[in-house]
């Protein structure tokens, strides 16, 4: 199913949506990453998580940069889809995770996002 997410990208689909965001936390190059982000957040995006939030690309580059290396540069976890995403009128919403090496899912968390080049994106920690 394909959905018009941003005037400023051509037709995305939800499974587009959901894989650039997967790779942004699961990219180890800085440059790559900064770009990455570029191509999921808006240049004022924002991240409403429960703690925090983050607006612009170098807040979501740091927020982002120090979970990859809290949790993926070792290797214990990958940043993962629960292929559970589902769109509707422009919105979409999915589940994140972290898999461990055994495939046992330490930590997910429910994403809503407004737009294929979100303006604001909001993450709601469950347990697995």
């Amino acid at each position: 199913m394909t959905y018009t997410m941003d005037p400023e990208l051509a037709l995305t689909t939800v499974d587009e949506v959901v894989s650039r965001y997967v790779a942004v936390w699961s990219e180890r190059d800085p440059v790559l990453r900064r770009s990455a982000i570029a191509g999921v957040w808006a240049q004022d995006g924002v991240e409403l998580a429960e703690s925090a939030h983050f607006r612009g690309h170098a807040e979501l580059e740091a927020r982002i940069a120090e979970a990859y290396k809290e949790f993926v540069e070792g290797g214990k976890y990958a940043v993962a889809s629960a292929n559970d995403a589902t769109g509707h009128h422009g919105a979409i919403t999915f589940t994140i995770q972290l898999v461990s090496g055994d495939g046992d899912v330490a930590w997910a968390a429910r994403v809503f996002s407004s737009s294929g080049r979100t303006t604001s994106l909001s993450t709601t920690t469950s347990s697995p």
